[in-house]
């Protein structure tokens, strides 16, 4: 059965580049990406080698199983092809690339991948990577010893673990099988892109639902607009979509596109180097597969990272907790400059410092006892000071108090009894009685 669906792929130099080394494949059941590397006119080589191998593959297959074993000999035939390569032009010695492919087979995607050009699943309305980097700083990322965010911006994020390469005839390629349905969107991509777009801005621009080569386009202005430093390739697959269906021979994008105008590196002078630094950096590998003992040598780079990253975490936090301390400090000092006058058990007293308490460590302590009892006080005073009256120093303060004296209630004199009469003090004129006359 045919693979139903449309496609696209695009390719560019980038901003830094002075050549493009990336090649892309879409047809009508396959679909590939390619990252050269080996410098100047090695990595052009490399993807022209494996995208002419693998290009014959796409046709309908009868299984996944003969998918996948085609896959994997047209591998292993490309990178016997670099091996020959690079002993028939020396100068091409140490070239490779990156390899990630799909072959449609009925309602499956048939997936070869090996190095860090990528393949992403857009289904349901979210992105997944499919395909995992074959590089240094992804084993640190697998290990727990750096997070994904600082992979992005590692100095050893170009060192290749796995590539398609002359320094092995049986390249270990990632095969696997994976289901696949109407309105899934594949997209396969070279570091060029997924270094700069990162998988937020890349769902946005599945999302939309452009075809698939206006979407390509978008991924590549992104790519351009964020400085495009390496070569930027796109292959964008629509399974089933309402696009209309591929047609005729495969698009092939890139430097595979035209393989006879590959350069070949001439000797230059010593110095080309200081009279033109942008074009040999632009000029140098974007990735490198490195020996053994180089290896040792950024694992042991890698711990003194490590450390250094622990020490400059132990001393940030240092910073920090002196800094708390140091602003704790200014704001008890602070404190200790304010009055308020309150009460304690019974009586009126002055208090320097601040109401609140942190805890159980107070903000405030006893400077003077009036001796001012709050029985004493008008009740409405007695309210107010029971709720505390700030005061502006201590001088003010004891003017409060003062004023508080001042108006404690005075005591309530004894009332006198007056004199009473009795009814013998004082004969009532009706109970006189005359005496007798002799």
């Amino acid at each position: 059965m045919v693979f139903e669906g449309s496609s696209a792929a695009i390719s560019h130099t980038g901003k830094v580049r002075s050549n493009n080394q990336d090649s892309g494949y879409s047809g009508a059941n396959l679909f590939v990406v390619a990252d050269g590397m080996g410098g100047h006119a090695g990595g052009d080589v490399a993807s022209t080698i494996a995208i002419s191998r693998l290009e014959g593959l796409d046709q309908p297959y009868a299984s996944t199983d003969d998918a996948q074993a085609s896959l994997q000999a047209a591998a292993t035939t490309a990178a016997g092809d670099l091996v020959r390569a690079s002993k028939e032009r020396p100068e091409l010695a140490g070239l490779g690339t990156t390899l990630s492919a799909i072959i449609m087979v009925d309602d499956y995607a048939v997936i070869g991948h090996i190095g860090d050009s990528r393949i992403y699943l857009y289904r349901d309305d979210a992105l997944t990577q499919i395909t995992t980097d074959h590089t240094f700083v992804q084993r640190l990322v697998d290990s727990g010893r750096i997070t994904v965010e600082e992979a992005r911006y590692h100095p050893r994020r170009s060192v290749l673990m796995r590539v398609l390469s002359d320094m092995d005839i049986d390249p270990d390629l990632d095969m696997f099988v994976m289901p696949t349905r109407p309105g899934d969107r594949w997209l396969l991509c070279s570091d060029g892109l997924s270094g700069v777009v990162d998988d937020v801005h890349i769902a946005k621009a599945m999302s939309l639902g452009l075809a698939p080569g206006r979407t390509a386009d978008s991924l590549l202005k992104q790519a351009l607009d964020g400085g495009a430093p390496d070569n930027v390739t796109v292959v964008l697959v629509d399974v089933g979509g309402a696009h209309p269906l591929s047609s005729g021979t495969g698009t092939i994008v890139g430097a595979a596109s035209n393989p006879s105008d590959l350069p070949v590196p001439a000797p230059r002078p010593s110095f080309s180097g200081w009279l033109h630094p942008a074009r040999q950096a632009a000029n140098e590998p974007s990735h490198f597969e490195p020996d053994s003992d180089y290896f040792e040598e950024i694992i042991e780079e890698d711990r003194r990272r490590a450390r250094r990253r622990r020490v400059a975490w132990l001393v940030a936090m240092f910073l920090a907790i002196l800094a708390l301390v140091g602003a704790g400090m200014l704001a008890y000092n602070w404190t200790q400059t304010r009055y308020f006058v309150g009460a304690d058990e019974d009586s009126v007293v002055i208090f320097r410092g601040v109401q609140q308490n942190l805890g159980p460590i107070s903000l405030s302590t006893e400077v003077r006892d009036t001796d001012i009892l709050l029985a004493d006080l008008p009740s409405y005073q007695r309210a107010a000071v029971e709720r505390t009256i700030n005061a502006r120093s201590l001088s003010d303060a004891t003017a409060i108090t003062e004023r508080l004296r001042g108006s404690v209630l005075a005591p309530v004199p004894e009332a006198t009894p007056s004199p009473q009469l009795t009814p013998s003090a004082t004969p009532s004129p009706a109970s006189t009685t005359e005496a007798p006359t002799p």
